[in-house]
């Protein structure tokens, strides 16, 4: 995590730190599962409040629903198999909807606790059209594609100035031939969310600054376009910590970098001194529609919703793949940073588009596919 040289605001934020490890949380403000039924900081509630317009005990619902929802989820999946099509979240976070593509699974899916709606297309289909066009090599013009279960299509999204383009055009026409495909058009192109070196709490790669996802055994996980393998990397004080051990971007946007010469890992998602720091207990996966908070070394604290998961996104520098993207603002500098759904981690910062005045959308790279990827052990509380 952090050496013990630092400033007295960071000397508290580690005294709140170690309060976390030791398990006082009725110290550090931690909500314990006596007092709400899905845990959370005092920050991620406060963040969630503003946010969300929510009061503090309807944010404490909310997230309680949703772990509720995440836990059905998986059942209704297991119970639908191959016929499983999706699932969402409505915009309170109330009800769950499981898609299924054959109406004899109905009954059994709806016996989970889901609701239950009967498209045409399975999720595997879906998929394997998403696949057939990320196998195409798509012109800048093109944002994005995923697959949108709320729709049961594969959705394509074109710079509204360039869908006349003529290489728009044809990756367009090849991708209506791979199955279900809609067009749709966006003002906003993606961008990755790293930052020249500036003041503040990141850590540093040359010239580049970026925030820490998580901690694992071993070390911490961030974004691929951070840093690549081989490359050292500075904390906050300048000082050595580690180096990037794995990184791939673009086709992904992950990385790990280890940790020593006095640097430590916690399980915690830091506050940045706004909010309380956020114990992380698990990884399980929220589904689309639930809330999320974002927190970077830029931005600090941000909060929104899951919008869908499986996207490619097409940087500049190329595509990305199995991107979630979220309803959370964020900003340069913010690249890496941890996305937590309750105190589930869910993925590292990749990029977006706008900014935390106007608003914006985000990108993640889940961090399950991180752990498996390079066979790291998420750091749990």
């Amino acid at each position: 995590m952090r050496r013990t040289s630092r400033s007295s605001t960071r000397s508290l934020r580690a005294v709140l730190t170690a309060f976390l490890v030791a398990g006082a949380c009725a110290s550090a403000g931690f909500v314990p599962a006596a007092a709400a039924d899905a845990p959370a900081s005092d920050g991620v509630l406060a963040a969630m409040q503003r946010d969300f317009g929510l009061t503090r005990s309807q944010a404490e619902a909310r997230l309680a629903l949703e772990q509720e929802a995440t836990g059905i989820e998986k059942k209704a999946r297991s119970v639908a198999g191959s016929r499983y099509a999706g699932s969402w979240l409505d915009a309170e976070g109330r009800r769950l909807t499981v898609a299924v593509s054959d109406r004899d699974k109905a009954a059994a899916v709806r016996s989970t606790g889901a609701q239950v709606k009967v498209v045409a297309h399975s999720a595997r289909a879906l998929d394997a059209t998403k696949n057939r066009l990320d196998a195409l090599k798509a012109p800048t013009g093109v944002s994005s594609w995923r697959v949108d279960w709320q729709t049961n299509r594969v959705v394509v999204e074109v710079l509204a100035d360039q869908q006349r383009d003529n290489d728009v055009k044809a990756f367009l026409a090849k991708a209506r031939t791979a199955g279900p495909v809609t067009v749709r058009t966006t003002e906003h192109a993606p961008s990755t969310l790293a930052a020249g070196t500036v003041g503040g709490d990141p850590y540093y790669t040359g010239n580049v600054r970026c925030s820490i996802g998580f901690s694992v055994q071993g070390g911490f996980v961030t974004a691929g376009h951070c840093g690549g393998a081989g490359q050292g990397v500075n904390g906050w004080d300048g000082s050595y910590v580690g180096n990037f051990q794995g990184s791939s971007f673009p086709d992904n946007d992950y990385a790990w970098v280890n940790v020593g010469s006095g640097w430590w890992t916690v399980p915690v998602v830091l506050g940045w001194g706004t909010v309380s720091d956020q114990l992380v207990r698990g990884s399980a996966e929220a589904p689309v529609g639930a809330s999320i908070c974002r927190s970077g070394s830029t931005s600090h604290w941000h909060c929104g919703t899951v919008l869908a998961k499986n996207e490619t996104v097409n940087y500049s520098q190329g595509a990305v793949h199995q991107m979630t993207k979220t309803s959370v603002c964020a900003e340069p500098g913010d690249s890496g940073g941890s996305f937590i759904s309750g105190d589930q981690a869910q993925g590292v910062t990749s990029g977006g588009w706008g900014n935390c005045s106007s608003g914006g959308e985000t990108w993640y790279q889940p961090i399950n596919e991180i752990l498996n990827r390079y066979g790291l052990t998420l750091h749990t509380a």
